[in-house]
């Protein structure tokens, strides 16, 4: 009598290292999977609390906005939602200087942290404030009078740091010699976000949201094709606000940065930057009050619904 075929039990995958709000595990050579925590941070900062929900929006909302990629022809390294708090993700190598890879690398994440700024906000109105951007940086004529909220001329383009501690602003020109990339690929990085950035208008608009800015990842993958990676397109990575209160002239936010504006409120991001300027021993950062907690829940399964049309339900515990 023939024996049965041998079976094999399915492999775990492998825990490889956990970022700020995600586990990576190593599902194949090839494969990733990116396991999405209630964790929160800001300011490369890990805060104390836990956001029920939160991890399962983010992972849901990615997966929304990578399938709007692949409508558009956009390389991504996107596979699969693994449950409803993972996803599946193609594998690239994470090295600090690519160009220990070869004088053409391929199949690496580009190291980098590529900005678009629609409207005056955030930490760019911080610099504005401080004086550090002018007017003329932004577009606008010399002497312009600038007003938080304002619209830019043009979309403004910035680039930092991925795999540093602290993230810190690159010229052009370290832009590149970090990354390994030639001028050509990185402006086409440019066009690439522009294109994915009008398709998300073009979705939420209709659902009554300005995309204010936002930050995308790219990867080299094996062919050498330049891929969308990581998560984009949600309250973690980009800002939102209201149409209709904008039109009225208020700024209602529907992205991190209402946490972020408690830790300006109650003084702790002036003693962080105050330390990482002097080069002191960083603060702790407090945990949220429980009453925040519940309204940065409420925040994040608000954004899921008007970013992706969907009414939420858990669909899966979240760790």
């Amino acid at each position: 009598m023939p024996k049965s075929p041998a079976t094999t039990a399915p492999v775990s995958p492998k825990y490889l290292r956990r970022g700020k709000v995600k586990e990576v595990y190593e599902v194949s050579p090839t494969e990733l999977e990116f396991r999405f925590t209630n964790d929160i941070s800001v300011f490369d900062k890990h805060i104390p609390s836990e956001i029920p929900h939160k991890g399962e929006t983010l992972a849901r909302t990615a997966a929304h906005w990578f399938a709007v990629c692949g409508r558009l022809g956009v390389p991504h390294h996107f596979l699969s939602l693994a449950s409803p708090t993972a996803m599946r993700v193609k594998r690239v190598q994470v090295v600090p200087n690519p160009r220990t890879l070869g004088p053409h690398p391929k199949n690496y994440l580009v190291p980098l942290e590529l900005i678009v700024r629609y409207y005056l906000a955030g930490s760019m109105w911080d610099r504005v404030k401080s004086g550090a951007v002018k007017a003329s940086d932004l577009g606008f004529p010399v002497g312009k009078q600038l007003e938080y909220g304002m619209p830019l001329p043009e979309p403004h383009f910035e680039t930092t740091t991925k795999l540093e501690p602290v993230d810190r602003l690159l010229t052009r020109a370290e832009a590149l010699e970090l990354s390994a990339l030639d001028a050509k690929a990185l402006d086409g990085i440019r066009e690439t976000i522009l294109k994915v950035d009008a398709a998300m208008q073009r979705e939420i608009g209709p659902r009554g949201l300005l995309h204010v800015d936002g930050k995308k990842e790219f990867a080299v993958d094996a062919d050498g094709v330049l891929m969308v990676v990581d998560t984009f397109g949600t309250a973690d990575e980009d800002r939102f606000w209201d149409q209709a209160a904008y039109e009225r002239g208020r700024q209602v936010d529907f992205s991190k940065e209402f946490v972020r504006q408690h830790y300006r409120s109650i003084g702790y991001y002036d003693r962080l930057q105050k330390a990482r300027e002097t080069h002191a021993a960083e603060p702790p950062i407090p945990a949220l009050p429980p009453l925040l907690v519940d309204e940065v829940s409420r925040l994040y399964t608000t954004v899921f619904q008007r970013l992706t049309g969907e009414p939420f339900a858990p669909l899966g515990a979240t760790k």
